[in-house]
């Protein structure tokens, strides 16, 4: 680490949360309640509208040409096989992370979905933010679901430990240009920031941009095989005493 850290930019899966609770319980949620949820809810404002992106994605210029004039049960039938296809493909498209984040705030909020956080993290966060640092996520799953994650954890609301959220709209997080849109918005010099995240791929870009990055190493993540020099954290709480300093208590 070099300079002073005042921000840390952090990603979910594999850092702050299990890739097994995304992957085993989070999105197998989704797949299970679609239909339903379609179904309840289909003449919604909210769903017509993610459904219009649904159609976008689809590369369909409107709801109605993309599922054109069967029954209702048939149309919801089109989505639920598209939907089930781009999640096959564990495609990152704005319309298909709207409709996740739709149904899963159906789940947090009737309290059949409560969100997995290591259990080091929420100590963690809460001796960064009483030093003043800056914390925002950044997460392929839609700023909305990032919300409710956080909102509704095993740990309880960590939700105002957060000064902001960004996802794939700012562009992908293994893009450069990505973060440099993120330190612009966020007001700050680069390496005041640091990242935290468990691919390889996305500290070099975050590095790139000016960033100081750290690999997550969390039971169940991928390996990451790379010459990139970055340092690896395994508990949050190790974090910590480098953060401390005068420099943390500004801005």
């Amino acid at each position: 680490m070099s300079g002073c850290i005042r921000a840390i930019l952090l990603d979910i899966e594999g850092t702050t949360s299990s890739l097994s609770y995304v992957h085993d319980v989070m999105f197998p949620y989704v797949r299970q309640h679609l239909a339903e949820y379609l179904d309840q809810r289909w003449t919604a404002p909210d769903l017509l509208a993610t459904l219009e992106l649904l159609a976008a994605d689809a590369q369909r210029p409107s709801v109605d040409t993309w599922l054109g004039a069967g029954t209702r049960e048939q149309k919801q039938q089109i989505v639920v096989d598209q939907v089930f296809a781009w999640m096959d493909q564990d495609l990152k498209i704005t319309g298909l992370k709207q409709l996740q984040g739709q149904i899963w705030q159906a789940g947090f909020e009737s309290g059949r979905l409560v969100a997995h956080v290591w259990p080091d993290v929420p100590a963690a966060l809460k001796s960064w933010w009483a030093k003043g640092i800056d914390m925002r996520i950044y997460s392929s799953g839609s700023i909305a679901a990032q919300k409710l994650f956080f909102g509704h954890t095993d740990a309880g609301n960590l939700l105002a430990l957060f000064s902001g959220h960004y996802d794939t709209t700012i562009g992908g997080k293994k893009v450069a240009a990505s973060y440099q849109s993120i330190v612009a918005d966020w007001g700050r010099q680069p390496n005041e920031i640091l990242f935290i995240s468990d691919v390889v791929e996305e500290l070099q870009a975050a590095a790139a941009a000016g960033l100081q990055v750290l690999l997550s190493i969390r039971p169940g993540n991928a390996p990451q095989s790379s010459d990139f020099p970055c340092l690896h954290v395994q508990d949050f709480a190790a974090v910590t005493p480098w953060l401390d300093g005068s420099c943390t208590k500004a801005g």
